[in-house]
């Protein structure tokens, strides 16, 4: 079975491949086409396989929730608009995944809402405004979310604070309300 990072890599190459057709004119665009379909075949063609091998494996329910959980398989069914679960449920699968990690962090998150392809949510706790909360955010909770929704087209943040903003870097905090970020995979 392919790995998914050879996946991820084919994805990257469509898109190359589409940018540059729009470059280009004449016999070599349809060089570049036909690589492009070849492309396409090989990706649906690694998410199929994935679908096989998980169907093989589990048993009705389980492959249920494995074809949504596969990274793959998941992109796949909300590009063909087929995933089970809506964004909003798998944003909130996903928030309840970096949760524990901002529980570090005295805090939490909510999630506003998510409209038009826009997740809004909150930062509550100690972690609301603090300075260290944007890598938090970046690197958690951003990361988590366009992972598990990757049709939303951006996270907006309330509570984070805001970068540009130099008081807020020597802002005096209680011992202990929000300590650096851990680094998560």
């Amino acid at each position: 079975m392919r790995e998914a990072h050879e996946i991820r890599a084919a994805g990257d190459r469509v898109e190359a491949l589409i940018d540059e057709l729009g470059t280009l004119a004449g016999p070599a665009a349809r060089v570049k086409a036909e690589e492009l379909v070849r492309a396409l075949v090989d990706l649906y063609g690694a998410g199929l396989e994935r679908v096989m091998s998980i169907v093989v494996d589990g048993e009705a329910a389980e492959v249920f929730r494995r074809l949504a959980a596969d990274e793959v398989v998941s992109g796949l069914l909300v590009v063909h608009d087929l995933h089970p679960f809506t964004t909003e449920e798998r944003v909130r699968a996903a928030l309840d995944g970096v949760r524990p990690s901002l529980g570090l962090h005295e805090g939490g998150v909510e999630l506003l809402g998510v409209r038009d392809g826009v997740v809004r949510l909150r930062l509550e706790g100690n972690c609301h405004g603090c300075a260290s909360s944007r890598t938090t955010v970046t690197d958690a909770i951003e990361r988590a979310v366009m992972r598990a929704a990757p049709e939303v087209s951006r996270v907006e943040v309330d509570g984070v604070a805001d970068e540009r903003s130099p008081l807020l870097q020597i802002q005096r905090r209680p011992p202990g309300a929000c300590p650096a970020p851990q680094a998560t995979s």
